[in-house]
């Protein structure tokens, strides 16, 4: 919500909806709150997921190019704990303490440039591509072309799996 509001998007579920695209920067449930807020999905090609596992997240408005990262502050939680001694749990500490704190208090912002490139955009129309190796076809520029070939990066050796037989 912050993030919306100091790039001065109202409605990211109605007219502003095609002006955000957002970068989350860990996957936990952080994720899943920053997709509900602004309406950002995988599927739309609005939400970014890049695994840096920082509870952080950057808003762009591709109609301004402006952008700004959010980040949680560490320092929060022992605020919390300062705040409410007379909570036992951590977790019921955080809560409490995180509805009684200011922004500033939680958050982190920097405002920042994201280059995005055509690919990148909600509703990108690109071509399509396929492996000279395994057949299967690659979206949006995610092609690797080595020794005069095109390979899908898993084909290029990015694997994040294995043959099972």
């Amino acid at each position: 919500m912050l993030g919306l509001k100091n790039l001065g998007i109202d409605d990211p579920h109605g007219r502003d909806r095609k002006r955000l695209v957002t970068f989350v920067e860990i996957d936990r449930c952080a994720t899943d709150a920053v997709a509900v807020v602004t309406g950002c999905r995988l599927g739309k090609r609005a939400l970014k997921f890049r695994d840096w596992g920082k509870m952080a997240a950057t808003f762009v408005d591709v109609s301004t190019g402006k952008a700004i990262r959010v980040a949680a502050k560490e320092s929060s939680k022992a605020l919390a704990r300062q705040m409410h001694p007379e909570i036992e749990n951590k977790n019921g500490q955080q809560m409490a303490a995180y509805r009684e704190m200011s922004d500033d208090d939680l958050f982190a912002t920097q405002w920042v440039k994201v280059d995005l490139p055509p690919e990148e955009f909600p509703g990108y129309k690109g071509e399509r591509i396929v492996c000279e190796f395994c057949g299967e076809g690659i979206n949006f520029r995610r092609e690797v072309r080595r020794d005069g070939k095109v390979l899908c990066r898993s084909c290029a050796g990015e694997n994040y799996y294995t043959s099972a037989s």
